[in-house]
Parts: structure tokens; C-alpha cells; sequence
């Protein structure tokens, strides 16, 4: 039986359910749905960040400063944040507080405008997953989870989550995967 197998490409066919998900255009119009609501929750987040003083204004930073100090103070008491997350952010974090500051405001209303545009709406969604991650690790519950496992889920489905959005047409022009085969056999032909 592993003789057989070797050096074969074995495809698993995908269940109706994942297939209809993440691969069926159809599918668009839930992620829509999803998206608009991340999208309006990150953008709102993001817009109070960039339009405050402690944020990105002429206090840049202290906004930030405040959460990173109340997370380190959790992990003092053995509480929600580990001890290597909160090494990280006394070290590398709450030195270049100001950086970062920036780097969360503007990173957050950039999440919410690809995730309502429907543009990179996988990668938007990486991004928007990646700082949720980044809030529970410092400890901070709120909506996080939810808007964690919403994320992932628009990762997965990135193909068709933009459907209904700028995705529809700028995925074809960048060179989806999908394309790349075909634009490049049609570059050799042309070129021969």
C-alpha cells in the first residue's frame, strides 16, 4: 500500500458544508454580514484612538502606556497575563509605547475600513485576528474572543468573504493564486 502511495498527490474532497463556506460565492453574502460588523467594530475603535490626544496626539503613547501598566499589574498577581507576554511588553513594547501607539490606531482603522470595503479582506482580518490576540495575551476579555473567532473565520474563507466587495475585483488584478498558473503559462506562450 505505501508503494502505491509514494510520490502520489492524494486530493481529499472537501465536505458540502467547508466547500459551500469558503469556496462558493454564494457563501459572500454571510461573510458580508460578518464583515460589516468586524469592520464597524474596528473602525470605531480605531477612529477613537486616532482622533485622541493619548494616542496620537501631542501625548502619544500615554494611552497606551495606561493598558500596558494595567496588564503588567495582572501579571504581578499571577493573574491573566503570562510572565513572557508581559516581559515582552515591559520590554519592547512600553519602551517604544509611542510607536506602538501609532502602529494600534491607525492599525485598527485600517482593519475596519478593508473589512467594510471588502478589500484584503483576508489579510484585514489576519491583521484584525493578530490584535485580538494581542488584547487577551495582555489580558483584556471584553468582546476580543468573539471578534477573535470571527477574524479566523474570514481568514479561512478569504476567497469568497470580499465577494460582495472590492475583493471581487482587486484579488483578480493582484494575481490570486489561482490565476498566477494561468496568467503565467499564458506569459511563456506569449513570449516563445
Amino acid at each position: 500500500m505505501k508503494e502505491e502511495l509514494k510520490g502520489k498527490n492524494i486530493i481529499i474532497p472537501e465536505n458540502p458544508v467547508s466547500n459551500f463556506l469558503f469556496n462558493n460565492t454564494r457563501s459572500g453574502l454571510i461573510w458580508l454580514v460578518i464583515r460589516l460588523y468586524l469592520g464597524y467594530a474596528w473602525l470605531t475603535a480605531g477612529w477613537g484612538k486616532v482622533t485622541s490626544e493619548k494616542w496620537v496626539g501631542s501625548e502619544a503613547g500615554a494611552g497606551l502606556t495606561g493598558f500596558i501598566k494595567g496588564a503588567l499589574g495582572k501579571a504581578e498577581n499571577g493573574g491573566d497575563v503570562s510572565g513572557w507576554y508581559a516581559s515582552f511588553l515591559e520590554n519592547m513594547v512600553l519602551p517604544n509605547a509611542k510607536l506602538f501607539s501609532y502602529c494600534v490606531a491607525f492599525g485598527e482603522v485600517l482593519v475596519g475600513l478593508g473589512l467594510i470595503l471588502g478589500l484584503l479582506t483576508g489579510v484585514a482580518a489576519f491583521f484584525g485576528a493578530f490584535m485580538n490576540a494581542s488584547f487577551l495575551f495582555a489580558g483584556t476579555l471584553s468582546t476580543n474572543p468573539l471578534l477573535f473567532i470571527l477574524a479566523t473565520w474570514l481568514v479561512l474563507a478569504w476567497k469568497v468573504a470580499g465577494w460582495y466587495g472590492l475583493d471581487r475585483w482587486a484579488l483578480p488584478f493582484l494575481g490570486t493564486p489561482w490565476n498566477m498558473r494561468k496568467r503565467s503559462k499564458k506569459d511563456q506562450t506569449i513570449s516563445s
